[in-house]
């Protein structure tokens, strides 16, 4: 049997690395050097997945939260809502606050491969 010992730095390695990092005087300092930056506050993804379902006339299937199914193609959208071109029914605009998720019409896996 191999007697395995796990390495762990001795306490002056600790003390010697501890001592590189800048020190901050008084409560007002600047930020870590070496600190990983926060995200943008926005990708742009959004607006890029709904431009191209606009740009490419896909028929798209909007479930709302109460579970009703609206099909239709994108036609126009903004920040709160989309809208919605229907054939043989009115088109609709639709809040985003109000829409639980949005998929391809005619693709097996929203359904769960139900088709």
């Amino acid at each position: 049997m191999v007697n395995r010992r796990m390495f762990r730095p001795g306490f002056p390695d600790v003390k010697d690395t501890g001592s590189q990092r800048p020190q901050h005087n008084g409560p007002v300092a600047g930020p870590i050097p070496n600190k990983k930056p926060a995200p943008p506050e926005s990708t742009h993804a959004e607006n890029f997945y709904w431009v191209k379902q606009m740009q490419s006339h896909t028929p798209m299937a909007v479930v709302l939260e109460n579970g009703e199914v609206l099909k239709g193609t994108i036609e126009w959208y903004d920040r709160d809502c989309i809208k919605l071109t229907r054939t043989g029914n009115p088109n609709v605009m639709i809040f985003k606050r109000v829409i639980k998720y949005v998929y391809k019409d005619g693709e097996e896996s929203a359904d769960g491969g139900e088709e």
